[in-house]
């Protein structure tokens, strides 16, 4: 296990940006997401990936991203929710970083992303979607070092406790 980098991931609406941004902050580390890099270098959104190429060359695109990022240090990155789907994303999050997994309930998700249009896989009944969503990937997370519930916390409060489980 190594601290050379923070790798947070959870489902969608779990706090992984917003943690994420205040963590680098505090530790003085640089902030990635991996999914605004993954725009960034193919000049397109997500949305529009999934939309024109699907979802397995999405996964591919991000699985690329990911491992690029993690060969750098001294970093917080803030992943997709479905890239812990992949086992070779797995592997590389747990030798490149100390990776924690942020939860949260259904209903705080579905009130955090309600008004997000651009999230391709909530298209249609939102509440169906993330309840289906999450029952596929209950488990998709357990790999993780630690595993924090965002739903009653602060920012500030989970920054404290991924600082004190990563001992920082």
């Amino acid at each position: 296990m190594t601290t050379s980098n923070l790798v947070l991931v959870g489902f969608m609406g779990t706090g992984k940006s917003t943690v994420g941004k205040k963590l680098a902050e505090r530790l003085g580390w640089q902030f990635q997401d991996s999914d605004a890099v993954l725009e960034d270098e193919q000049q397109t959104s997500i949305a529009d990936l999934f939309r024109q190429y699907g979802e397995v060359h999405f996964r591919t695109l991000e699985s690329k991203t990911l491992e690029s990022l993690l060969a750098q240090r001294g970093q917080i990155v803030a992943t997709g929710g479905g890239a812990v789907l992949a086992e070779e994303n797995r592997a590389c999050m747990l030798r490149n970083g100390f990776v924690v997994a942020l939860k949260a309930s259904p209903e705080t998700i579905i009130h955090r992303v309600s008004a997000d249009i651009n999230r391709p896989l909530l298209q249609g009944n939102l509440e169906e979607r993330v309840h289906t969503l999450l029952e596929q990937r209950k488990s998709a997370y357990d790999f993780a070092h630690v595993m924090i519930d965002t739903t009653e916390l602060t920012t500030d409060q989970i920054v404290d406790l991924i600082i004190q489980q990563a001992n920082l």
